[in-house]
């Protein structure tokens, strides 16, 4: 199979395609053809500074395609069936192997394009809205990064459930194009500080909650837009940014921070997660929930996918197609 491979971490200029050997299928497990790849924030990260499982290393965790072969054990999938999958690294390839339980059956009237931008991303997004952030109708959320993945779910879900909606994105044209989604409130971080805007929208109130995906110096300013006894689900660090925040801040006002990692409530509480991914597939497929896609490429020029996503000038996800 063709896969996207790197001997070493790097610039997205590491990537190069090379035949790889298939994957085989295990006991519990199914192998996939691969027809759309979701390059997720993950990606470019591990790709960047994350630590390779071999050399060459194929990255990628999220991908959707059809199933060719199933493992003995296997009970719930059959070969030719739909499904999108999660995996710790391997999805930018024309095959891969998963465990079954790492699978969704995709939905009739879902294409597997949108299909492969859901779990992760919508999973998450809930998660750090509800599970975690405890959100309640009436309460307002800033929700980072508003144009990815992760922010637009978050930005949906979020309105769905009777919140007030704030955003950030790094221009004006993203904002507009978030309204239709659910923004209430738009907040270019090119031309003003955040947590100021922040309080002129609310009264100087602040925010319940803030979805922060960004991490370093944003996480900190994000504890000065927080309302008395806000709360933070911090779910990643988007700017690669180790500045470590001064967290004596949360005490006067009862503020908190929950780190969130979805991969740990995959393996621990998994049938609550895969049911909550399940529903927001049947959610996309019958129009209640949108997937925006920017831009797709062929499986062989994923370094300059990868290019493109750092670049920040995408609206939603960006895929790879085999």
């Amino acid at each position: 199979m063709k896969a996207a491979v790197y001997d070493e971490t790097g610039p997205p200029e590491v990537l190069r395609t090379e035949e790889m050997p298939d994957p085989t299928c295990s006991g519990d497990g199914v192998v996939i053809d691969v027809e759309a790849v979701s390059i997720e924030g993950g990606d470019v990260g591990h790709r960047a500074r994350g630590d390779m499982a071999s050399r060459p290393h194929i990255v990628g965790y999220q991908c959707a395609g059809v199933i060719r072969e199933v493992g003995g054990s296997v009970v719930d999938r059959e070969v030719g069936q739909r499904v999108v999958a999660i995996m710790l690294h391997g999805s930018h390839a024309e095959k891969v192997g998963v465990p079954s339980p790492a699978t969704w059956l995709v939905p009739d009237g879902l294409d597997l394009r949108r299909a492969s931008c859901v779990p992760i991303p919508f999973g998450t997004a809930d998660d750090c809205l509800f599970e975690f952030g405890r959100l309640q109708p009436g309460e307002s959320v800033l929700v980072h990064a508003g144009a990815g993945g992760v922010g637009l779910a978050g930005i949906q879900l979020a309105k769905r459930a009777g919140a007030t909606v704030l955003a950030t994105a790094s221009n004006p044209e993203k904002l507009e194009k978030l309204k239709a989604f659910g923004l209430d409130h738009g907040i270019n971080t090119r031309e003003v500080d955040f947590p100021a805007a922040v309080r002129e929208i609310t009264g100087g109130r602040g925010v319940d909650l803030v979805v922060d995906s960004i991490g370093g110096h944003t996480l900190e300013k994000s504890i000065e837009a927080l309302a008395y006894r806000g709360r933070i689900t911090f779910v990643g660090s988007a700017a690669r940014d180790d500045f470590r925040p001064d967290w004596t801040a949360l005490r006067p006002g009862n503020k908190t921070v929950t780190g969130i990692f979805l991969g740990a409530e995959f393996a621990l509480q998994h049938e609550r997660v895969h049911g909550i991914i399940q529903r927001h597939l049947e959610d996309v497929a019958r129009g209640a929930l949108e997937v925006a896609i920017d831009r797709e490429f062929p499986l062989t020029e994923a370094a300059a996918a990868h290019a493109y996503v750092e670049s920040r000038r995408a609206f939603g996800r960006v895929l790879l197609i085999p």
